[in-house]
């Protein structure tokens, strides 16, 4: 997952010069032309033109349910998570065993890690425009529409929604939500609607210290109370 960041963040660079320079020759209708070509529309794309609708809060963490998790420990992170998950952080993967052959295959949480303002610091200019903490980058990130663009900025952060939300199974289904719990807050997006269950998690801790967590759950086993649960277990190293 960051390998496709770190891969497709020249292509967003160039993108967004090329935008730059539509913007001041074209206009509002060549550029919302130019993203849905190079991109797509809120009918091929329909998360590009959703954004988190409701809000999480002060949800009472399961510890019971915590306590019953396979804590693992990483470079940068640990985490705990459940029984029956392969798990990556960048490159490295840990996989759960049992004696018999798992049923759940196919179920694997992929988690990445950055330091503060890693992105405000990658895109300096964003910050000239109020942007100015990683938190904010994401939260633009999350409720940008591709209905909405009007400038050069909107539709670079378009294009980072469409880099930085993964599969997330049929899109109509999905539900776009900003959550805090304990000292982590961020957005979650997730679907529930059918046997597979997908939820992508965007993470600050209290030192803003960025977490992205990726759940493809086969057989849905999960559901949204146990995901805050397992983010609630990440903790930087």
């Amino acid at each position: 997952m960051k390998d496709k960041i770190l891969k497709i963040i020249p292509a967003a660079i160039f993108l967004t010069l090329a935008i730059a320079f539509i913007v001041k020759f074209g206009g509002r209708a060549i550029l919302k032309s130019y993203i849905e070509t190079g991109i797509g529309d809120c009918r091929k794309i329909p998360i590009l033109c959703m954004a988190p609708s409701e809000e999480i809060n002060n949800l009472e963490i399961d510890k019971e349910y915590i306590a019953g998790l396979l804590e693992y420990k990483f470079p940068k992170i640990d985490i705990s998570i459940p029984k029956g998950f392969d798990i990556f952080q960048e490159k490295i993967k840990k996989t759960y065993y049992k004696k018999f052959p798992r049923r759940n295959r196919g179920s694997a949480i992929y988690i990445i890690h950055m330091e503060p303002d890693f992105f405000v610091s990658l895109f300096p200019e964003i910050r000239k425009q109020g942007t100015n903490s990683d938190f904010d980058f994401m939260k633009r990130t999350m409720y940008a529409k591709e209905s909405d663009i009007k400038n050069h900025t909107d539709a670079f952060f378009v294009i980072m929604k469409s880099i930085f939300i993964p599969d997330l199974g049929a899109q109509k289904n999905v539900k776009m939500a900003q959550f805090s719990i304990s000292d982590k807050r961020g957005f979650i997006n997730y679907n529930l609607s059918g046997p597979d269950r997908y939820f992508d998690c965007i993470v600050f801790n209290g030192q803003s210290n960025f977490f992205a967590i990726y759940i493809k759950d086969k057989g849905g086993s999960l559901d949204l109370n146990k995901v805050l649960s397992i983010i609630s277990t990440a903790k930087a190293r």
